[in-house]
């Protein structure tokens, strides 16, 4: 198996931000013209809409950019892939669901499972390691190895 690369955090960061920017262009007008303007000077943001825009169809979106592509969108664009931490090879759908839910996890105590790619030596975050992932450059090149286990 050729020896591949950890995407740090900054990368990581970029692909995230590319992301959340492709989300908003996306929701956010359905959002506003299916609840009006006022939903963002209102402070309740409940209902139907709002749970399906913000957490149903990012989800779902999301999950499945995982299963069909092995990354997001931002991901691919900055050349990332996330592979199963033990195989080197494509995760499972149950894989990708852990590492979703994981994010929830890892963002609760200030962020610190999302900075932890930032330290980590496999620059795994914590919902990398609830799914047992990684995530890699596209390329060969660098110090971060993935290392198989024997």
């Amino acid at each position: 198996m050729n020896e591949m690369e950890y995407a740090g955090f900054w990368i990581r960061t970029g692909a995230a931000i590319i992301d959340s920017i492709l989300m908003l262009i996306i929701f956010l007008p359905i959002l506003t013209l299916i609840s009006g303007t006022d939903y963002w000077v209102s402070e309740s943001f409940t209902g139907f809409w709002n749970i399906l825009l913000n957490y149903i169809l990012p989800a779902t979106a999301v999950i499945s950019f995982w299963v069909y592509k092995s990354a997001t969108p931002g991901k691919i664009a900055l050349k990332l892939t996330i592979v199963d931490a033990k195989t080197g090879g494509k995760p499972s759908t149950g894989q990708f669901i852990v590492r979703y839910l994981g994010y929830y996890i890892a963002l609760l105590p200030l962020f610190f499972g999302i900075i932890w790619v930032g330290v980590d030596n496999r620059k795994q975050g914590w919902h990398d390691k609830f799914a047992g992932t990684v995530v890699i450059r596209n390329y060969t090149s660098g110090p971060a190895k993935l290392e198989m286990p024997m």
